[in-house]
C-alpha cells in the first residue's frame, strides 16, 4: 500500500508542501564547504561535513553559531561574534552549489504530482535568496507554485505560520494536505499545522532518528508515496478540486516581504514571480 493510500484513505491529496534540506537535495557538501571557509577565516579548525550535517536544520543563523560553537547548544556564543561569521558564511554559501544534488526518487515523484494536478509548495529555513539559484541548478523550480524561505516570513519552522500560510493561499484544508520533510521542525511544524506529516529517513535530524518524533509516516524513498510506484498510480482518485496540470512554462509564485494583519498574524501579501529556466 502507497504513502497516500495509508495516509488519506485511497485519495490524493490537493496540496503538497515539501522541505528542501535533507528532504529533496543533499545540500551538506555545499554547506559544509561554507562553514569550513567562515572557519578557517576566523582562524579556527574546520568542522567537516558529519559534523556540519548534524547541524543544520533550522536555518543559516543557527547554523553558524554551532559552527561557533562546535556543538548542537550555541547559546554561550557572542551575537557579535556570531553575526560577524554568518556574514562570512553567507558570502562564502553564495559562490556555488555545485556539490549539492538531489535524492533518488525526487524528480520522479515531483513530476509525477504535477501529471495529477496536485499543488506542490516548498517551505525552506533557508534564506531566500539562496532557494532560488538552487532549485534554478538542479532544474526542480518549476514544480513548486509557492516558495517561503527562511527569510520571507518573521516566522520560521518549527513555527507553523509558513504551513497555514500555504493552506490559505492554496485554498485546502489541513486533512487535504500533506508535508513532506526530515527534521523534529518538520514534524512540529506539520503537527501545530494539523497537517499530517511524511518524514524521509535519510535526511538531517541532527544525528538521531526521525521515528523518535512520531510523524505519521517514515519512509526512505519518496516514491513510496506513489501507489504501485508508478504502475498503478492511474487508479487512485483524484481530488474534486484538481484541474488540468499546468503548462510548462509555469510561473513559479514567491511570496516577498510585505506584512498585513489578518486574525492577530502578520502574513504574506505580495507575491513576486520568477520564470525558470528548467
Amino acid at each position: 500500500m502507497s504513502g497516500f493510500e495509508r495516509l488519506l484513505a485511497g485519495r490524493l491529496p490537493r496540496l503538497v508542501m515539501f522541505d528542501l534540506d535533507g528532504t529533496l537535495v543533499d545540500s551538506v557538501p555545499d554547506l559544509a564547504a561554507a562553514v569550513d571557509e567562515m572557519l578557517l577565516s576566523l582562524g579556527r579548525p574546520p568542522a567537516g561535513r558529519e559534523q556540519v550535517r548534524n547541524w543544520v536544520g533550522n536555518g543559516a543563523r543557527v547554523l553558524v553559531r554551532r559552527a561557533l560553537a562546535g556543538d548542537l547548544q550555541h547559546e554561550q556564543v557572542a551575537d557579535a561574534d556570531a553575526e560577524h561569521a554568518l556574514d562570512l558564511f553567507l558570502a562564502a554559501y553564495a559562490n556555488s552549489h555545485g556539490l549539492s544534488a538531489i535524492y533518488p526518487g525526487v524528480r520522479e515523484t515531483l513530476k509525477w504530482l504535477k501529471q495529477q494536478g496536485i499543488e506542490m509548495a516548498l517551505i525552506t529555513n533557508k534564506p531566500e535568496r539562496f532557494v532560488g539559484p538552487l532549485l534554478d541548478d538542479l532544474r526542480i523550480g518549476r514544480y513548486f507554485r509557492w516558495i517561503i524561505g527562511g527569510d520571507t516570513l518573521p516566522q520560521q519552522k518549527p513555527d507553523p505560520t509558513a504551513l497555514l500560510h500555504v493552506l490559505q493561499m492554496a485554498g485546502v484544508s489541513p486533512g487535504e494536505a500533506l508535508f513532506v520533510g526530515d527534521s523534529r521542525s518538520d514534524v512540529l511544524a506539520s503537527k501545530a499545522a494539523g497537517v499530517a506529516c511524511v518524514a524521509m529517513s535519510y535526511g538531517y535530524n541532527h544525528g538521531r532518528p526521525i521515528a523518535e518524533e512520531s510523524p505519521a509516516l517514515v519512509i526512505d524513498d519518496l516514491r513510496e508515496l506513489l501507489p504501485g510506484c508508478f504502475e498503478t498510480a492511474a487508479a487512485l482518485p483524484l481530488p474534486d478540486a484538481v484541474q488540468s496540470p499546468r503548462s510548462r512554462d509555469l510561473i513559479v509564485v514567491v511570496p516577498r516581504k510585505h506584512w498585513f494583519i489578518k486574525s492577530g498574524m502578520k502574513i504574506l501579501k505580495a507575491l513576486a514571480r520568477w520564470r525558470w529556466r528548467a
